[in-house]
């Protein structure tokens, strides 16, 4: 088969990685990709919402499969533009139609979805510029802190937690009526804030049946300790000690088969990944939001303990046949830390040379934002590398990570040396 990935970040270096184990791969191609890509399948240079391009790159290399890594193309409507094209029918899809999408493009729609299939989340409230009042009304009925969030896609960046009754209703004010975050805060959400640990599941679905994926906890504060910005991760584990067998049946019983029937019985067709976030409140599962596609930096860690045939998995899914597939597991810990460039998740600058990638020898480097300029390997993005290693305890996984990044270096990396620190 050729198989065609379109992103270019760690997780989509990851699936390609995984992907080009399989005996059933004849070519695999990634668009646009990023220099640890290039290494194991070709990379295509345009841009993934660009549908034509899409469309002529398949066409060109004779595509059967395209797996979708990011969110944009999926919410803008890849799947339905691939599958409404009659030279194009014929190539399977990994990856929601743009109804499924809505379940990220929109924090309204998958909160509804959620109180419609009785799926215990945060009580909350939308609000538009015409509502604004209403959502001052709402936000004196809370506690602090508040949390507001774009009702679209903003880049990560659509989610404010606030202690200040009064800059809540700033902000609100702010994303509302001066479109802090363009069109993505056209309405905004107000939830409850929910006091808990947090982790994510993930789950492939063909339509009908389900596989559940290995679950993992990311960090996504830049600073040690958990404090400062929000990046788009620092770091991840697989498993999450806390997640206990019982606690993983409530998730199933409670969230996962409700998403699911969910789903069918709104007769929305979904095909693909499903990221759960959930936060542990009391020995309970509660949903924050949902992706519409594999996390990252969480791939890096739940994909290299799958040791069941990816592409195996994914033309079951494209089937609707996950009924008939069996996925076993790699039993130890696998821990990813992330480096990134100075700055980050703020001003960085790209373009800083990357060296000693090649002396890692007892751990997988996943690139994340590089790319290749005259034979050397640069910089091209906030979040450059991870770097994956197994153990049979978190420490044990930590400890060869972090060895292994004392042989990486480019000018002002950063990453944090704290990661697991609340697990262990």
């Amino acid at each position: 088969m050729n198989i065609l990935i379109l992103g270019s970040g760690g997780r989509e270096h990851t699936l390609a990685w995984k992907i080009n184990q399989s005996k059933k791969l004849d070519k695999l191609f990634i668009a646009p990709g990023n220099a640890g890509t290039a290494q194991i399948g070709s990379n295509l240079d345009f841009n993934v919402n660009d549908f034509q391009s899409v469309k002529k790159a398949a066409l060109k290399h004779a595509i059967n499969m395209i797996v979708v890594g990011p969110e944009d193309p999926l919410v803008n409507g890849i799947h339905d533009f691939i599958i409404g094209d009659s030279e194009l029918q014929h190539i399977s899809i990994i990856g929601p139609k743009k109804t499924g999408a809505l379940l990220e493009g929109s924090k309204d729609f998958s909160k509804q979805f959620m109180e419609r299939h009785h799926i215990p989340t945060a009580k909350y409230k939308s609000f538009t510029r015409q509502t604004l009042e209403e959502g001052y009304q709402f936000l004196d009925l809370l506690n602090a802190p508040y949390v507001l969030k774009a009702d679209g896609l903003a880049a990560g960046k659509g989610v404010l937690i606030l202690n200040s009754i009064d800059e809540a209703k700033s902000e609100l004010k702010e994303m509302l009526t001066n479109q802090k975050f363009g069109d993505a805060s056209s309405r905004v959400v107000i939830e409850e804030f929910l006091d808990g640990i947090e982790m994510s599941c993930f789950v492939l679905t063909d339509g009908k049946n389900y596989i559940s994926l290995p679950n993992a906890k990311d960090y996504k504060r830049i600073g040690e300790g958990n404090i400062g910005l929000n990046t788009g991760g620092m770091g991840a584990i697989s498993p999450v000690p806390f997640a206990d067998d019982n606690f993983l049946k409530k998730v199933e019983e409670r969230v996962i088969k409700p998403t699911i029937n969910g789903l069918q019985k709104d007769n929305i067709p979904y095909q693909g990944f499903i990221f759960i976030g959930l936060i542990k409140v009391n020995d309970e599962p509660l949903v924050i939001e949902y992706n519409v596609r594999l996390g990252d930096p969480e791939t890096e860690v739940i994909i290299p303990r799958l040791k069941t045939d990816l592409l195996d998995i994914f033309i079951a899914t494209a089937a609707q046949k996950l009924d008939t597939i069996s996925i076993e597991l790699d039993e130890r810990f696998a821990t990813t830390v992330m480096l990134v460039s100075g700055g980050y998740p703020e001003a960085y600058q790209k373009g800083k040379e990357i060296t000693g990638i090649e002396n890692v020898k007892d751990s997988l480097v996943f690139h994340a934002g590089t790319t290749v300029k005259d034979n050397t390997t640069i910089s091209n993005g906030g979040r450059v590398v991870a770097v994956t290693s197994y153990g049979n305890s978190i420490e044990e996984a930590l400890a060869q990570s972090y060895k292994s990044i004392d042989a990486i270096n480019f000018e002002d990396m950063y990453y944090r040396k704290d990661i697991g620190f609340d697990l262990t």
